[in-house]
């Protein structure tokens, strides 16, 4: 028998799940899944560790779920597949720890009230990471839960890359720049050194690329400074979220398109990105197979703003010692990494082309003087580690 551990990753309208076992010192993945559509057609699936599907199950259009059947639906799901084996906590997702969380926490009621206050500064996602822990401490709270924070990693940037140029009064609200995709991040930097030791201990940046996408330089396995600043809309262009934009855009949709608050919204988190630009999809893989020219300038612009925040996060570390890709885009889009290679030769890149088309995991040329890596980010097994370490304090 062995203890496990439940990582809960969920969303507006889905739940993604995995189940880790320990074993001695290892956590070993016993199988992970998600279910979707929880408020419309909900859908379930499981897959053990090898991928074999294990698990599905259809509701249909209209018969909802909610959070509150998704949960019970894998409580009862678990119970089966776990047989001997103990459910020893949960752990989450929680993408804003504000100013107070910089570290994983064991969670009682108390904390999901501070984090509860915390849903203005990520209400796409905050009420959303909470619900099933709320569902659990009402009727598990005998059972640990512990949230790990999405913005963690990046409290131990210094307070200049953190601040914004407003008045304090406003920056004392909790304004300021959060960066997100911590546990990834995370994860990388300590996977690092058993790829590239010089560069787990100087000057990285990570891109981790996907629908949502960012940019980290690390010195030294620590955040010191990220893409993402007060929201998660923050940076580089993704899927359906715009990225960087003047303010003073939102000031003319408002004053000369009469747009309110929740279109705009809408607008800048839904409709824009990849999707926005493109007209067609928000999925890169659509995008490089299509031969319409708004699909070809959407990668372009794409890369170029990969190519624009590179220059940047290489100027706050003061140099650079390697680059890795990570998430979605960067472990599985080869034409991707070659043009943003392309793109850095002037830092030192070279690029192998033959590693580049298996992904790597060096995807750099012997010679060039800065080494790239492909690295598979795991967060699931992160926000694991930390539950775990929770429950043996």
């Amino acid at each position: 028998m062995s203890d496990a551990i439940l990582v809960i990753n969920a969303g507006s309208s889905s739940i993604k799940f995995s189940v880790f076992l320990e074993r001695g010192e290892s956590l070993d993945l016993f199988l992970g899944g998600q279910l979707e559509g929880l408020y419309t057609a909900p859908k379930f699936k499981a897959k053990d560790a090898a991928g074999t599907v294990i698990g599905e199950k259809q509701w249909g259009e209209g018969q909802a779920l909610g959070h509150d059947g998704a949960i019970s639906h894998l409580a009862g799901y678990l119970r089966e597949q776990l047989g001997e084996h103990r459910l020893a906590a949960v752990g989450h997702r929680v993408v804003h720890g504000g100013l107070d969380y910089a570290a994983p926490v064991r969670l009682t009621a108390n904390i999901v009230t501070d984090l509860e206050k915390m849903i203005p500064l990520a209400p796409l996602h905050q009420p959303h990471n909470l619900k099933p822990i709320c569902l659990l401490l009402a009727n598990r709270p005998e059972l640990p839960q512990v949230a790990c924070f999405d913005t963690a990693f990046h409290r131990a940037q210094p307070a200049v890359a953190q601040a914004f140029a407003l008045p304090a009064e406003i920056t004392e609200r909790g304004v300021r720049r959060y960066g997100f995709h911590g546990l990834s991040y995370e994860y990388i930097a300590s996977a690092l050194p058993k790829f590239d030791s010089r560069a787990a201990s100087g000057r990285t940046v990570i891109l981790h690329l996907g629908n949502g996408a960012s940019m980290c330089a690390i010195q030294s396995g620590y955040s010191v400074a990220s893409t993402m600043g007060f929201t998660a809309v923050d940076g580089l262009p993704m899927g359906t979220r715009c990225g960087s934009l003047d303010p003073g855009v939102v000031l003319y949709l408002m004053d000369e398109l009469k747009m309110d608050t929740r279109a705009i919204e809408k607008l800048l988190h839904q409709q824009s990105g990849l999707l926005g630009v493109s007209g067609i999809s928000s999925d890169m893989r659509t995008l490089l197979d299509s031969s319409d020219p708004k699909a070809k300038f959407a990668v372009e612009l794409f890369v170029y703003r990969i190519g624009r925040e590179l220059g940047s996060l290489a100027g706050a570390l003061g140099g650079l010692d390697a680059l890795v890709f990570t998430g979605g885009i960067g472990e599985h889009a080869a034409p991707i990494r070659e043009r943003v290679c392309r793109a850095a030769a002037w830092l030192g890149v070279e690029l192998n082309a033959v590693a580049n088309a298996t992904d790597g995991p060096r995807i750099s040329t012997e010679n060039s003087r800065i080494p790239v890596w492909v690295i598979p980010t795991n967060e699931e097994l992160m926000i694991a580690r930390h539950t775990r370490s929770i429950l043996n304090q």
